[in-house]
Formats: C-alpha cells, structure tokens, sequence
C-alpha cells in the first residue's frame, strides 16, 4: 500500500482563476497579477526553506510535483518554471518526475504549453466537466465544448502525451442520454487518463441558488447510478482501465501523485489552503493569501493547524483511501504494517456487503469494491468507524 519507494509528492497550490464557477467550493480568488506575482515569490521561499522538513542532511527524493488550483495555468510559464527549479533545488527530485499543471481550456494556447513543457511540466490535467455547452453554462464554465477540443488540440500540438480530461457527472437536468454524450466527446479525444467526478451541492456554492431559482433538479439517485456503471463500462470498452472510484487511465498512465493520496504516501504541502502528511504528521496551510504571504515574509510556519497521527488513525485512513482503489486493500500488508487483522475486527460488519455482491473478499490477500460496490463506498467504510 505504501508508495513503491517512499518518495515524496509535492503539492503546490495556485489559488486564481478568471472566473468563480458555480459549484466550487475550494479555496480560490479572482485573479490579481500584482498579488499572483507576490504570492509566487512566497511560494518559492517556502519550497526552500521547507525543503526537508525532517531534518536529514540529504535532499529529500520526491517524485511528482501537482500544481493544484484554483487554476495554475493562469500563473505565466516562466513562474511555473521558478517554481519547479525550486523544488529540483530543494529536492531530489527523480530525472523522471511527473509534474503536473491543472488548466482550463480558455487558458490554453500552443505557445503557452510549448512554455509549460520546456519550463519541465510533463502531465497537463484539464477541467473540462462537460462536452455540452448548456450544462458548461449551468456551471459557470466560461468554455465551451468546442474549446475543449481546441484546447486539447493544442496541448497535443505543443508536445504534451499524457493529458486527462475532468468530467462532471450529475449535474443539474442532465440525462443518462446527455451523459454518455459527454462520455463519448472524451472518447473522441483519447486521453491517456480521466477524472470522473459526482456533482456535489455545497451550501455555500451558487449553483445551489442558481437550481432553486431555475426549478432546476438533479436525476433521480437510480439514474446517477446508472450514469456511473455505463460510463465506466464504455470507458472499459475504450481501453482504459478503472484503478480508483473515480479514474480510469491508460495502462502505466495513472496519476503517480493522486496514487500517494490513496497508498498511504507522503507529500509536503505549498500555497494557502494546501494539506500535507509526513512521518504521522498532518498539516494544513492557512487559507489567507495574503495572511501566507505574510507568514512567509515574516518567517513563521505556514500551518494554520498540526497534529500527529496515531497508528490507530493512520490505519483508519488507509483503510477508508485504499478501498477507493480497484486493487483494494492488501490485507498481509496492512497485518504487517499494523498488526491488525482486517476481517478479525472488521469482518462481522463486511459480511453482509460480501453477501450481497458488492465486496470481495480473499481471505488474508485482498478486500476490494466491485464497481456496483463503488456506489455503496461510502456505506462500506462506515464499518470501520
């Protein structure tokens, strides 16, 4: 379950964008250059000064860098760039790194991703959520369908050969029908990867006035369930292969970075509102930009709060994240790692999940979610609350 070697990821988070979607809910801003500029300053001496946090006299190895937003494609080239210098300068980051940028498709120009790709990025993940321009306006996506392509087009002009698409699913009046459209527009594309996201209404995010306001209303539950399995099954048909509840990937083209979310790996965390794990510890940045810029020039840490996991939390974690992989849980490890036998403590409250064909169990290998299962995660993981 652990990474494959025990390198660090770096997350890196970017907090702009040029435009609020509805549904968003992360932690993001208009975008300002002349703050842009001073936040990126404030970036770079974060990555150096925090470079080992552990103390070693050695670089730390890190083998992916994942610049999240909010929407970094909106920061120049040539501040990713800095940025990645940074962090080869602070650690040792593999010759074969995966470093990922975030973008939307009205940020995307051939030039620009020609500047992206000499800057060191090598995996382009973009925001694409639907291939029909009315649910991109419901979102409050300021592209459309015909960009995307263009965008994508782009990317691979400029050299790019591991792109994913994000897609939304569930979104307010979609039908199964509408759906499988969107499905067969990523197709037409191919992608070496997909993120297939649930539509999620937060309190606080415009969208949920906006389908109040419209009469606007979500497909009933069945139908989101079926969306799930047939988009997932032509996908399978397409040759890409399901490796956790919400991606599928050509062969060798998962996400590295998003693997340490979900095998109990370690990332250091940069930018405000970013999270990191190492050595049990956990960490989140403060959410200000302006009150992280700050820290930074003032010289004090960055964390708006820090606590220590215990082994019982750890595994906790590993067993809710590691579910989330089609390859499931690798019980003999987890015994190893722990000394907790799965089933011994967990097993009267799986059985029935077990019984009913939506969990699999090979006694002392693996516990993995069919994909029906997948559905029902959520339910599952409450046993081991």
């Amino acid at each position: 379950m652990s990474s494959s070697d025990g390198s660090l990821g770096l997350y890196i988070h970017i907090p702009f964008c040029g435009a609020i979607c509805h549904y968003c809910n992360f932690n993001r801003g208009l975008h300002d250059g002349t703050l842009a500029s001073r936040y990126v300053e404030a970036l770079e001496r974060d990555i150096r000064r925090h470079s080992d946090q552990a103390g070693q006299a050695d670089q730390a190895p890190a083998d992916t860098v994942y610049f999240g937003g909010g929407t970094p494609s909106l920061l120049p080239p040539e501040d990713i760039g800095r940025l990645i210098a940074a962090c080869r300068d602070s650690f040792a980051l593999a010759d074969d790194a995966e470093i990922t940028l975030e973008t939307n498709p009205e940020t995307v120009t051939v030039a620009r991703m020609e500047a992206y790709r000499a800057a060191g990025v090598n995996r382009v993940s973009m925001g694409a959520q639907s291939f029909r321009d009315e649910e991109l306006k419901r979102l409050g996506r300021v592209h459309s369908a015909a960009r995307i392509r263009e965008a994508f087009a782009q990317t691979r002009r400029a050299g790019f050969d591991n792109i994913s698409l994000d897609l939304m699913m569930w979104l307010p009046q979609q039908t199964i029908h509408d759906w499988m459209q969107s499905i067969d527009g990523l197709l037409e594309l191919g992608p070496e990867h997909a993120s297939i996201y649930l539509l999620e209404l937060y309190p606080n995010a415009p969208l949920r006035e906006d389908m109040a306001r419209a009469g606007w209303s979500q497909a009933p539950e069945d139908d989101a369930a079926d969306m799930y399995l047939r988009g997932f099954e032509r996908l399978d048909a397409a040759g890409y292969r399901q490796y956790e509840i919400s991606n599928v990937a050509r062969e060798g083209r998962e996400s590295r970075h998003n693997l340490k979310y979900w095998r109990d790996g370690e990332w250091m965390a940069f930018g405000c509102g970013a999270h990191g794990t190492r050595g049990g510890r956990r960490w989140r940045v403060v959410s200000g930009t302006e009150d992280y810029i700050q820290r930074i020039r003032d010289g004090i840490d960055t964390a708006a709060e820090t606590r220590i996991l215990s082994a019982e939390e750890r595994l906790e974690e590993m067993l809710f994240t590691g579910l989330r992989l089609s390859e499931g849980l690798p019980l003999n490890e987890i015994r190893a790692k722990f000394g907790v036998d799965v089933w011994d403590r967990y097993g009267r409250g799986l059985t029935p999940f077990v019984d009913a064909g939506v969990l699999r169990h090979e006694p002392s290998v693996r516990l993995r979610l069919t994909r029906e299962g997948m559905l029902l995660a959520n339910e599952v993981c409450s046993v081991f609350v």
